[in-house]
């Protein structure tokens, strides 16, 4: 296979000549986008998807469904003030369910949603489903989600791994019923279960047996998204037992949805705020959110901004400082990268928690901060479920991303202060982030 130049090449990081000052459109949110999708492919109606995420993981998303059977069809509205920009602004895709069936195969490149969400809709077609991917891909946790549909009544090959490739020989239906997972390495585990059980026979019930559980905002997103098409779910929060989520078996409505922007994929854009001392305008921010990127306006304000939601978006404001933070952030771990860029760049040290899981993301997360900070001068340090960050001056050197797109924006927000960060694939941010360079040199008037 050629070498991708842009995986080679590398991107020499902008440095901030001032105070940024700037409105950034951010396309819409990879989760909404992938559970929305997937729900719709099990839906008894057609249902249309507006403003969705055009990146590799949605893409690899909606090849997948389509292999199984989906018709995702690819429109362009007329009423839109941009009409179907890269980013899916102005698009949208109308997802015709049928019949699941096989043989196919799926890529699912390095996208977690991908390779968790799909094999219980596997499960549910009629035929092999065999899924492969990027090689990382072989190595991050997938045995919760083969070993519990095992359980309830699906056959996987896997080769005892516990892990891809592996093919799900659907039979059209599955029983479902009770069944216990620890999901401490991944949420997703658990909202893998919870998008499809509507399809199985008895529903689905998950109990989780681990002694944690990170990225709860995303349970809590699924949830909230299959209430809106007319799931019946009872979760902790509503009531039921602790670490017990319940999904009564039924159809799933059709529905006409607008993905919210990324607030994930803010934080570069709020942190080039915080690190220049000026203002970024993010449009379109909900007031009420299931993402965990709602978490920002929190931690950046801590760390010495202050934001606004305004009828123009939220408005977020640097101080010129940026200050330490302790912070547990086990519910929102994606964020961690920028957060450790930011934090390297403040008056005082900071400590970072409960991101163990990170270790098995796209990459081993907090080794590789760890390393790329430190070679420019930094002094972080592992501990056991996080990074202790204490600011050096830093230089400019190469930033390497490991295939992580969010290893891709930390570099950049490193970059901002110190001059001279190359980063070596910044091509890899199109896994969720189209066009970033091109949005953040536009942000800096460059």
């Amino acid at each position: 296979m050629p070498v991708n130049p842009a995986q080679t090449a590398l991107w020499p990081a902008p440095h901030a000549s001032g105070a940024v000052d700037a409105t950034v459109h951010v396309p819409g949110s990879k989760s909404v986008t992938n559970r929305a999708l997937v729900l719709a492919a099990l839906a008894a109606e057609p249902g249309w998807l507006r403003r969705p995420l055009r990146s590799r993981d949605t893409l690899l998303m909606a090849g997948a469904l389509r292999e199984m059977g989906v018709g995702i069809e690819e429109t362009v509205s007329s009423s839109s003030s941009v009409a179907g920009g890269p980013d899916g602004s102005g698009e949208a895709w109308r997802v015709i369910p049928s019949g699941l069936h096989g043989p196919a195969t799926v890529d699912v490149g390095n996208a977690g949603t991908v390779m968790r969400f799909l094999p219980p809709v596997a499960a549910l077609a009629d035929g092999p489903i065999r899924f492969d991917g990027d090689p990382r891909s072989y190595e991050r946790p997938l045995n919760g989600v083969i070993d519990a549909l095992r359980t309830l009544g699906a056959r996987i090959d896997d080769d005892g791994r516990g892990a891809l490739p592996l093919t799900v020989h659907g039979s059209g239906a599955l029983e479902g019923g009770p069944v216990e997972i620890d999901a401490s390495s991944s949420s997703q585990f658990v909202s893998a279960l919870l998008l499809s059980g509507p399809r199985f026979n008895q529903g689905v019930e998950v109990r989780h047996t681990g002694s944690t559980l990170p990225s709860m905002p995303h349970i809590r997103m699924t949830v909230d998204m299959l209430r809106s098409i007319g799931a019946q779910v009872d979760t902790p929060e509503s009531g039921g037992e602790p670490n017990v989520w319940r999904v009564t078996p039924g159809a799933l409505l059709g529905r006409d949805l607008t993905v919210e922007p990324d607030l994930s994929n803010a934080q570069p854009f709020l942190a080039a705020a915080l690190v220049t001392g000026g203002t970024v305008v993010i449009p379109d921010w909900p007031a009420r959110t299931t993402q965990p990127g709602d978490k920002l306006r929190e931690i950046f304000t801590e760390m010495g901004g202050s934001c606004e939601l305004t009828d123009q978006g939220l408005v977020f404001t640097g101080s010129g400082s940026i200050h330490g933070i302790e912070v547990d952030l086990g519910e929102v771990g994606e964020l961690t990268p920028g957060i450790a860029a930011a934090a390297a760049l403040a008056d005082s040290p900071s400590t970072l928690r409960g991101v163990a899981h990170l270790r098995l993301h796209e990459t081993d997360r907090l080794a590789a901060l760890t390393k790329e900070i430190n070679e420019l001068g930094g002094d972080v340090t592992e501990t056991a479920d996080g990074l202790h960050i204490r600011p050096r001056g830093l230089h400019g050197g190469t930033f390497h991303t490991y295939d992580d797109h969010r290893m891709a924006t930390a570099g950049a927000i490193i970059g901002l202060a110190v001059d001279g960060v190359r980063i070596e694939n910044v091509g890899t941010t199109a896994k969720t982030l189209p066009d970033f360079p091109d949005l953040w040199t536009g942000m800096l008037g460059n």
